[in-house]
């Protein structure tokens, strides 16, 4: 995530001075709950993000058992699909969002670039 701030356009959307994010890593079950709980979605998802205010970003929750599966189904290291998970989070915190065709394209530019900074390549067709 300190690597994607370094890009313009997400350093463009970060506050000025220091920033924080709580991460949690945790497992389906309690992403399902937070989902339903916060969402009024009753599904299990793989990250969800939670806007903070002033110096606090947001908190990000990701299940792990998630993190395992779609590396496994896409073909690269848990590392590469926990920091995909990270950077696509840590974009909804800072407003981003992918529920049109050109959201979702400029997302997943934002993401590559990012991912590359940190030297984490997705298996082609991830994203």
């Amino acid at each position: 995530m300190r690597k994607a701030a370094q890009l313009p356009e997400v350093g463009a959307r970060l506050p000025a001075g220091p920033a924080t994010i709580a991460l949690r890593i945790t497992d389906d079950s309690e992403l399902r709950r937070l989902n339903r709980d916060f969402s009024a979605h009753d599904v299990v998802t793989d990250v969800l993000s939670f806007q903070g205010e002033d110096g606090h970003l947001g908190d990000l929750a990701i299940s792990w058992p998630a993190v395992v599966r779609q590396a496994e189904v896409h073909g690269h290291s848990a590392d590469t699909e926990l920091a995909l998970l990270c950077v696509h989070g840590l974009l909804h915190l800072l407003g981003w969002d992918h529920s049109t065709a050109g959201q979702r394209r400029e997302m997943t530019r934002v993401t590559v670039a990012a991912l590359a900074e940190s030297g984490f390549t997705p298996a082609q067709g991830r994203l």
